[in-house]
C-alpha cells in the first residue's frame, strides 16, 4: 500500500495470515483508482471488485499486466541453507558462460529498477521483474524460492525449467508450524511439471524425499565424494574434480558444496566440464557471506540458524586449526523461538568466547530473546552480553587476540536493524571495518 501511485489497482487479500484490508485506506489516500479484494463486506469509498478466492486468480491477473515473465527461463534454488550462494554463483557462471542471466533473491533484484523485501518477492514484484527482465532481452532468471514464496503460491505460472535442492535442516517453525510441514511446502518445488532437470544434494538426509518428489524428471545430482581430492589452506581449497585440480578461495566445505550445486546445474544445460571449471576461480562471493574483514581473522556471515551457525564455526577451525574462535551473535525476533537454545548450545560447544548481542528484536523484548539463548548454555560457561550491535562488533574487533579468529553471525548483508518502534542504519561488514 506504501507503493501505491495514483491510478493503481490495489490487491486487497485476506485470509488466516493476509491482513489486506487493514491497508486498503492507505492505498486510498496514495491514489489507488480501485480495490480488488474477497467477497466479504468491506467499504473502500472508491470502486471495488469482489472476488472469491481472489488469491488463486493472482497468477492469471498478473500475467495479463506482466505477460512477458512467463516466457523467462527460471531457475529454482530451494533448501534451508546456501540458496543465495547457489543462485548467485549459477547466475555468474552462466554469464560467464555467454547466456544473458538474471538473479533474484535475498540480495534483491540485478540489473532491475525493483526491489524486494523477501527472499522470494510476492508474485506482484516477481512477475513485473521478469517481465522487466524480458524486455532487456535477460532470459534466463536463477531464483531462491524460499518455503514461504511455495506456501503462498508466488512463483504459480512461471517457466521453472530447473530446481535445485540444497539442504533441510530446522528454520521457519514460526511459520510452518512444523519440519513435516515445512518439508511438504519446499518439495512443491519438485513436483512443478514444467521441470526439464532437477539437481539434488545426496549427502543430506532428505534426499530421498527430494527424489521421489523429482519422480521422473531427470536428476544431476551432487555429493562432497565428487571430488576426488581436497586439500584445506588459509585462504580456500585446492581440489581436484573430474580430472581437474584448481584453487577455490572459499572457507567451508559448505561453499564447495555450493559450487558443486551451481556446476552440476550448469552440467544439466549441457555445459562441459571443460567449459565450466577453469570459470570456478573466478566466482565471488555473495555478500555477507563468510565476508572478511580486512586485515583481521575476522568474518560477517548470515548464518541464523543452528546448521548455518555450526557449518561456519567449523569452518573456521578447519582453516584456522591453532586459534581459539569468538562468536557475536543474537536471534531474531518475531522468528522460530525453539532454534535460539539450540544455537546457544552448539556455539557454546565449539567457541571459545561468546557475545550475545542484538539482531533483529522486531516486536519482541531483545533481553528475552538472549535469555532464550542463554538457555541453550551452560551456566559454567562465561557469556559477554552486549546489546547494542554496533558497540558489541567493536568490543570484538577491537578485543580480538593474535591466536583468535572472530566470526560476526546473523545479518550478513542487511543494511537495517528492526526493533518494534524503530529502525536503524546498520551494516556489520561497515561496522566491522571501521572499528
Amino acid at each position: 500500500s506504501k507503493f501505491v501511485q495514483s491510478g493503481d489497482v490495489f490487491i486487497a487479500l485476506q485470509g488466516d495470515k493476509n491482513h489486506g484490508a487493514d491497508y486498503i485506506q492507505q492505498a486510498i489516500d496514495n491514489g489507488c483508482a480501485a480495490v480488488l479484494i474477497d467477497s466479504s463486506a468491506v467499504e473502500c469509498g472508491v470502486p471495488t471488485i469482489r472476488i472469491e478466492h481472489l488469491a488463486d486468480h493472482l497468477p492469471a491477473l498478473v500475467n495479463k499486466f506482466y505477460p512477458k515473465a512467463a516466457q523467462v527461463e527460471v531457475i529454482g534454488v530451494t533448501g534451508t541453507n546456501g540458496k543465495t550462494s547457489v543462485a548467485f554463483f549459477t547466475s555468474q557462471l552462466l554469464n560467464k558462460l555467454g547466456v544473458n542471466a538474471g538473479f533474484i533473491g535475498t540480495l534483491g533484484i540485478t540489473n532491475n529498477s525493483q526491489k524486494s523485501n523477501n527472499t522470494t518477492p510476492d508474485i506482484v514484484t516477481l512477475y513485473r521483474a521478469l517481465d522487466e527482465y524480458a524486455q532487456n532481452n535477460i532470459n534466463v532468471v536463477v531464483l531462491e524460492v524460499s518455503s514461504h514464496a511455495l506456501a503462498q503460491q508466488r512463483i504459480q505460472g512461471l517457466n521453472m525449467t530447473q530446481a535445485i535442492f540444497t539442504n533441510f535442516t530446522q528454520d521457519h517453525l514460526d511459520y510452518h508450524q512444523s519440519l513435516e510441514q515445512y518439508k511438504a511446502e519446499k518439495l512443491k518445488l519438485f513436483q512443478l511439471d514444467s521441470l526439464k532437470s532437477v539437481s539434488l544434494n545426496t549427502d543430506d538426509a532428505s534426499f530421498t524425499d527430494f527424489s521421489a518428489a523429482a519422480g521422473n524428471t531427470p536428476q544431476f545430482n551432487y555429493a562432497m565424494a565428487d571430488f576426488e581430492d581436497i586439500k584445506t589452506t588459509q585462504y580456500g581449497f585446492i581440489v581436484q574434480l573430474d580430472g581437474f585440480v584448481f584453487e577455490l578461495a572459499f572457507l567451508g566445505e559448505f561453499n564447495l558444496m555450493n559450487i558443486l550445486s551451481a556446476y552440476n546445474a550448469l552440467k544439466a544445460r549441457n555445459f562441459s566440464s571443460e567449459q565450466i571449471i577453469p570459470l570456478l576461480h573466478q566466482l565471488k562471493a555473495p555478500t555477507g557471506r563468510m565476508h572478511k574483514i580486512d586485515r583481521h581473522l575476522a568474518w560477517v556471515d548470515y548464518a541464523h540458524t543452528p546448521d548455518a551457525i555450526e557449518k561456519a564455526i567449523i569452518t573456521l577451525q578447519t582453516h584456522y586449526p591453532e586459534h581459539n574462535i569468538r562468536v557475536i551473535f543474537g536471534c531474531g525476533g518475531d522468528r522460530d523461538q525453539t532454534k535460539r537454545a539450540k544455537m546457544g548450545k552448539i556455539v557454546s560447544k565449539l567457541a571459545s568466547t561468546i557475545i550475545l548481542t542484538d539482531d533483529n528484536p522486531r516486536s519482541e523484548v531483545p533481553r528475552q530473546i538472549i535469555s532464550d539463548i542463554l538457555n541453550g548454555i551452560d551456566d559454567s560457561y562465561e557469556v559477554d552480553i552486549i546489546e547494542d550491535r554496533q558497540l558489541a562488533i567493536e568490543t570484538g574487533i577491537t578485543t580480538l587476540k593474535e591466536n583468535e579468529c572472530l566470526l560476526i553471525a546473523g545479518k550478513g548483508h542487511e543494511s537495517e536493524q528492526h526493533y518494534q518502534d524503530k529502525t536503524l542504519a546498520m551494516n556489520d561488514i561497515d561496522i566491522a571495518n571501521n572499528a
